[in-house]
């Protein structure tokens, strides 16, 4: 017993907010941490209601057969298994009712084997009821006269945890040698019970041996650290891939424990435990030579050599292992996966921890049992507007296009059976080094969130007008370069991508798939608007300055920088999602970035870029199939090939084709959004030139009297004047978007990525707003536009512009 009360626990606790992990990942973890030699596992998820909301009631027979299941495969292994029960959020501390529920729910899980626990009074508000008021002579007390009856209760049982409700330096009020209640636990608290500490802040990102001597002074005992370091339950757009960090081996004489809160998604945690695993046997050794020191970096390479081995083995979601498929080469044990079947794998929206004020609001069952079926990230995929090219269309697109880059998809159907390529070394190095720490990026991470700052920071020295000339040779050339160096990173983070998708273990594509997803639709914004800066952004010496300010954009600043070291991770959302986001013209505005990933992840690569002078003939050929796809249309190309490419993209294509965005796939071109800066200006040069030469081209005695009469009324739109924008309208929405080039595709959030890229170019020249025009009966453009923050401003009745008009502000 009283070696048990001695051991360093060192180990996982599975305690955030969000879907719990299943059976079969908990197996799993067993194995991992037996192998490595960690040796306690605490249960507290948050989202168990029989852990916190329902705590009072007892588990069904089926619920204790998982308890004790779990219970006896944790001790099998050589782990403690705690169990925790969190009570705070509505306990009469001085109800002798809730105190017998209390006693009666931790008796029934010690019958199921239980031999360790830990009372959680974590997250709640500090006040007291009434009753409790007059029984207690402060909250500190309450707590500590509950915790010390449950631990004599059991029998003073060697591992017994208690988590205060001021469990960091940031909570204590005034500081921690100080705080009133802190004081109280240390003094009252039975010398049995170690209390749960997690560093200077909930997520804290360096901890030192003088800080936790004076949480040891204060509490009379040493802190056990409940580590935050890898929790992500406060942020859906971030995961860490680290390695532990920022806690010398030197702590082990200052804590009795280090338990690791870490990501939702149970396969992003492969390396996290494997370097914790690392450093506690460091803090075990004597040997004071630099081969026995702990090195994150050193630890995290011999982790992720591992993990390669374990992200090639070809399990399905859940840890299913696939049958009838290939072994991995790998002999040892290291590389074993579980061997028994799977009951199911985690959502893809990690939810908010003990880390978090988000709390969840899940009243699903009990996290003991989770679902057998595969939890595909949580979504239903929306229909996106008029396609330009259908699957049939393809075959005619790759004989015009035989010269395009080589980024191929892999096609996977539904998505679920396609993954047969093994990641690469670098690929992982990669995927780690973009989700590495809450408070650290990894060296990729850094270099995009470098050369995107720098690049909008110099782009003066590229601008359309004036700047380029004063500006030195050499500075356009370095702009280049840092260009060429931030499309090449892009680039390598789309093929990451596709290496996820048609990775060949399916539970890591489906735990990490999101993110991954959402950093590569950020990128692909990013990366069009660098590629426009060159040659088309203005400066402020720009005529169309009296509107507005062409660099207001060009922050210095990023939001960690703005929030410093010691901020909590969850005051800057996104990460470096969010910091990429924030380093655009349009970073601000969260729905163009934030949305739900398709149900079905695909591997298509796609490339978001300005168009170019050569994309006009393949647009004007996707435009006229699709014309001729419109059943009960006549077919107006025997007017002239050019026809429908003319009346929908010529005049802004040949006006201002500097706000004209084309997305391509590995076959070529396959849509567009065309935009207009200026509608007044844009409106005199298309009366100027634009119509007299299509009036030309489209001479309506060309038909003759045989021509149909849809192709006469057709030709009409080249022959009456168009009706002005009133300038209320063109006040507050100067510009235009047009549409008719948007393309259909299986992942709607392309399309959101290139009308975004639009909307960066047109905010960074300085428009104040953007309209689109659409046919009534045209629900899904509406219904795309509309989730993208736009909305009705004006209905045109005009007989040649019968339509909605639909827009927003930028």
């Amino acid at each position: 017993m009283e070696d048990k009360k001695n051991t360093f626990l060192c180990g996982v606790v599975e305690g955030f907010y969000g879907r719990p992990w299943s059976m079969e990942q908990r197996r799993v973890l067993f194995q991992w941490m037996q192998r490595w030699g960690l040796n306690t596992y605490l249960y507290g998820p948050k989202d168990d209601l029989k852990h916190r909301l329902l705590w009072r009631e007892l588990y069904t027979v089926d619920e204790e057969v998982q308890v004790k299941t779990l219970i006896s495969e944790a001790e099998a292994r050589g782990l403690s298994f705690v169990y925790a029960l969190s009570p705070g959020q509505d306990i009469i501390f001085s109800s002798s009712c809730d105190l017998s529920l209390l006693k009666r729910k931790l008796n029934q899980v010690a019958e199921l084997g239980c031999k360790a626990f830990a009372i959680l009074f974590d997250d709640i508000d500090h006040s007291m009821c009434q009753a409790d008021s007059e029984a207690f002579s402060s909250f500190a007390h309450a707590q500590v006269s509950v915790t010390n009856e449950i631990y004599s209760f059991l029998g003073e049982p060697p591992v017994f945890l208690f988590c205060p409700t001021e469990y960091c330096d940031s909570l204590c009020s005034p500081s921690v040698a100080k705080s009133p209640y802190l004081l109280t636990v240390g003094e009252d608290l039975l010398p049995g019970i170690s209390v749960i500490w997690t560093g200077s802040r909930v997520i804290s990102r360096e901890l030192s041996a003088d800080s936790l001597s004076e949480v040891r002074t204060v509490l009379q005992r040493p802190p056990l650290l409940w580590d935050n370091l890898h929790a992500n339950d406060y942020d859906s757009r971030r995961v860490f891939l680290g390695p532990f960090k920022g806690r010398p081996p030197g702590l082990h004489g200052h804590l009795s424990g280090v338990l690791l809160n870490p990501n939702c998604e149970f396969e992003a945690n492969y390396i996290p435990l494997h370097t914790l695993a690392a450093w506690h046997r460091c803090g075990q050794e004597d040997r004071k030579d630099d081969a026995a020191q702990y090195c994150p970096d050193r630890a995290l390479n011999t982790a992720l050599l591992d993990w390669i081995e374990e992200l090639n083995q070809p399990l399905l979601p859940g840890r299913q292992v696939r049958s009838n498929d290939h072994k991995s080469s790998r002999a040892s044990s290291k590389s074993q996966a579980s061997d028994s079947a799977a009951d199911g794998c985690k959502t893809a929206d990690p939810k908010p921890s003990k880390t978090s004020s988000e709390h969840s609001s899940r009243k699903d069952n009990t996290a003991l049992h989770s679902s057998s079926e595969p939890q595909r990230p949580e979504s239903k995929q929306a229909t996106t507007p008029s396609s330009v090219h259908s699957n049939g269309d393809q075959a005619s697109r790759a004989d015009s296009h035989a010269s395009t880059r080589s980024l191929v998809e892999k096609p996977l159907g539904r998505g679920l059976s396609g993954g047969k390529n093994p990641l690469s070394e670098s690929q992982v190095r990669l995927l780690v080094g973009l989700h590495y720490l809450p408070h650290e990026y990894g060296p990729a991470a850094k270099g995009l969130l470098q050369d995107l700052t720098w690049l909008k920071a110099n782009c003066q020295c590229v601008s359309a007008n004036g700047n380029k000339k004063k500006a030195l040779p050499q500075k356009v050339e370095e702009w280049r370069g840092r260009a060429v160096q931030f499309l090449s990173a892009c680039d390598q983070v789309a093929l990451l991508h596709e290496g996820v998708v048609n990775s060949v273990n399916r539970a890591v594509l489906y735990d990490l798939y999101p993110y991954v997803w959402d950093l590569r639709n950020t990128l692909l914004v990013a990366k069009a608007f660098v590629s426009w800066l060159e040659g088309r952004i203005l400066s402020d010496s720009s005529s169309s300055g009296s509107w507005k300010n062409c660099f207001h954009w060009c922050g210095t600043t990023s939001g960690s920088e703005l929030l410093g070291v010691e901020a909590e991770p969850w005051a800057f959302k996104g990460g470096l999602c969010g910091e990429m986001q924030l380093l655009l013209p349009m970073g601000t505005n969260t729905e163009l970035f934030i949305h739900p990933p398709p149900l079905f992840p695909s591997a298509r690569l796609y490339n978001v870029r300005p168009f170019h002078s050569k994309d006009k003939m393949e647009l004007y050929r996707m435009v006229r199939q699709l014309h001729q796809r419109s059943r009960g249309q006549p077919d107006l190309s025997v007017i002239h090939p050019d026809f429908y490419g003319d009346r929908c993209l010529g005049a802004v294509l040949a006006l201002c084709p500097e706000y004209s965005f084309v997305l391509e796939d590995e076959l070529g071109v396959c849509g567009c959004v065309l935009g207009i800066l200026d509608v007044g200006h844009f409106a005199k040069r298309w009366q100027a030139s634009w119509l007299p030469a299509m009036r030309d081209k489209y001479p309506p005695q060309a038909l003759g009297n045989s021509g149909h009469a849809g192709t006469k009324e057709a030709l009409q739109c080249f022959m009456e004047e168009q009706p002005d924008y009133p300038d209320s309208l063109l006040y507050h929405f100067p510009s235009q978007l047009r549409l008719d080039a948007l393309p259909e595709l299986v992942d709607c959030s392309v399309s959101r990525s290139l009308l975004t890229a639009l909307l960066t170019a047109l905010k960074a020249n300085g428009s104040r707003g953007v309209f689109c025009e659409l046919q009534p009966m045209d629900q899904l453009r509406m219904e795309f536009l509309t989730k993208l923050g736009f909305l009705e401003i004006l209905r045109v009745e005009a007989s040649s512009r019968e339509g909605l008009v639909l827009g927003r502000l930028l």
